[in-house]
């Protein structure tokens, strides 16, 4: 988190070891997606430049089942694996997989007129000399009985990400309404 000075207005790093210092006005709108009255299968982003450090997806969502997601980069649906840490203001659930894609939870809520908020980065996701990673905040409040969630996933895969796909589990779809935005962060 970048720190500004009251007295001279500038900018300074962040005081948290290892975060990427962003300033404001870094955030570039890619592309957008929300969901008309027929819902979808999933949500793709396409085409996406190589010319941004990392890229962010903020939205929010519903599904017809509380299940989670899972997003694949260039249609690829081998080598991922994610970690998650979920709270439900009772109990706490920890735990590792490998998926076809990266498992993202409390992102998908099937009460009517509830909606999961989320913000996922995915970092350094053109740098060819690496796998890439995506962290996730995901969270639902159901009237007192909600979820929130942070996940950490890995595509074990050095190739530039140039296509996102975020498809429910289970058979099920999103539902209208539900908004998908993708930013360029430099």
């Amino acid at each position: 988190m970048a720190i500004r000075s009251l007295k001279t207005g500038q900018f300074s790093r962040s005081a948290l070891v290892g975060n990427p210092v962003i300033m404001p006005g870094s955030y570039e709108s890619i592309a957008t997606v929300t969901v008309g009255s027929g819902g979808a299968a999933n949500v793709e982003f396409t085409s996406i430049p190589a010319t941004y450090t990392h890229l962010q997806i903020r939205g929010i969502a519903r599904t017809g089942s509380d299940q989670a997601v899972l997003v694949t980069f260039n249609g690829s649906s081998s080598t991922y694996k994610n970690h998650y840490l979920e709270g439900t203001g009772t109990s706490a659930i920890a735990g590792a997989e490998t998926n076809s894609g990266i498992a993202l939870y409390a992102v998908s809520v099937s009460t009517a007129n509830t909606f999961s908020g989320f913000v996922w980065d995915i970092l350094d996701y053109a740098n060819t000399n690496k796998n890439k990673v995506l962290r996730a905040l995901n969270g639902f409040d159901k009237n007192g009985t909600g979820y929130i969630d942070l996940d950490s996933g890995l595509w074990v895969d050095t190739s530039a990400i140039t296509s996102i796909k975020v498809t429910p589990t289970g058979s099920t779809t999103f539902q209208q309404y539900s908004h998908f935005a993708l930013y360029g962060v430099n």
